[in-house]
């Protein structure tokens, strides 16, 4: 082999091992297993059960229950009043709301819909609120999103407004 054709084989033996080196894709093997989708089901009850115990601690007026539902960093947005951010705001409104809600009405928070993952979900939900004698005074609707920390849910963002009133 003279030297021209011993380079160009170099060359091009340099080429493919440079190729093959850069080509680094990963295989799996065929019986990798993919992860686990979320059980969305599970969730949606583990949602639901928050929100019933949300509603009776609104109820009952437990404010700092309710405060207890929310992250430190968490943002609230509700209707009818500018975005209120952090826990002890959103405390001290809830507080403010305690104190002259009306206690013979009561909620109710009915979850339809979640998506996401374990640890973090979107939440779109109904209220309704009835008073004391069973007559619904108004409905609307929420979002809520959860994250879990420390193996609980906790509300970081949520909003909600009131349905129109029939006329």
């Amino acid at each position: 082999m003279n030297k021209k054709n011993y380079l160009l084989a170099s060359v091009c033996m340099l080429f493919a091992v440079l190729m093959i080196g850069c080509n680094t894709t990963e295989t799996k093997p065929a019986d990798a297993a993919a992860p686990a989708a979320p059980d969305m089901g599970k969730v949606k009850t583990e949602i639901q059960t928050l929100e019933t115990a949300w509603a009776a601690a609104e109820n009952a007026g437990d404010s700092k229950a309710l405060a207890a539902f929310y992250t430190d960093d968490a943002v609230t947005m509700p209707r009818d009043k500018p975005m209120i951010v952090g826990k002890e705001a959103i405390a001290k409104d809830i507080e403010a709301g305690a104190a002259t809600r009306d206690k013979s009405m009561t909620i109710a928070y009915n979850v339809l819909d979640v998506f996401g993952d374990e640890n973090t979900v979107t939440e779109v939900g109904t209220a309704i609120r009835k008073d004391s004698t069973g007559k619904v005074a108004y409905t609307g609707k929420y979002m809520a999103i959860w994250v879990k920390r420390d193996g609980k849910y906790l509300c970081i963002r949520d909003m909600s407004n009131n349905d129109a009133k029939e006329k």
